[in-house]
């Protein structure tokens, strides 16, 4: 049942994201060379979003699903880490037209080559995996 209740969640998500171009090359592109507004209204609005959320769920000491507390732990110290991180990810982003997210909402959108960027993404993620551990952290 709660397979269903995510996967509802994740429709809707992708429908939303899809309705507003926040999946569009062609919207990520005019972001990156300064020409619209659109992908930055969109980043603001979640940004603040998950400011709102965040001190909600911290005041109100709001449990999870199954009724855990939630924790949400302070950001660690250190700047270079998410200097790097955030170029990192920025080129990516930058280059391949996508982040993470809308992968999965173009390929159900039959945007097939982006199966390339999904194998990308993934061995990415297997590389950290295997160099993490001497990674600056």
């Amino acid at each position: 049942m709660k397979l269903i209740k995510y996967l509802v969640v994740g429709f809707i998500f992708g429908i939303v994201l899809t309705k507003s171009e926040a999946v569009s090359w062609y919207r990520i592109y005019e972001m990156f060379q300064f020409q619209s507004f659109h992908m930055y209204g969109i980043i603001s609005v979640a940004i603040a979003t998950g400011l709102i959320g965040i001190q909600i769920i911290k005041r109100n000491k709001i449990k999870d699903i199954d009724g855990a507390p939630i924790v949400i732990k302070d950001k660690e110290k250190g700047a270079a880490r998410y200097w790097i991180g955030g170029i990192l990810f920025g080129l990516g982003w930058g280059l391949v037209g996508s982040c993470p997210g809308p992968i999965f909402i173009l390929l159900g959108a039959g945007v097939f080559p982006v199966i390339l960027v999904l194998i990308g993404a993934l061995v990415g993620t297997i590389l950290y995996g295997l160099f993490k551990e001497k990674l600056p952290h």
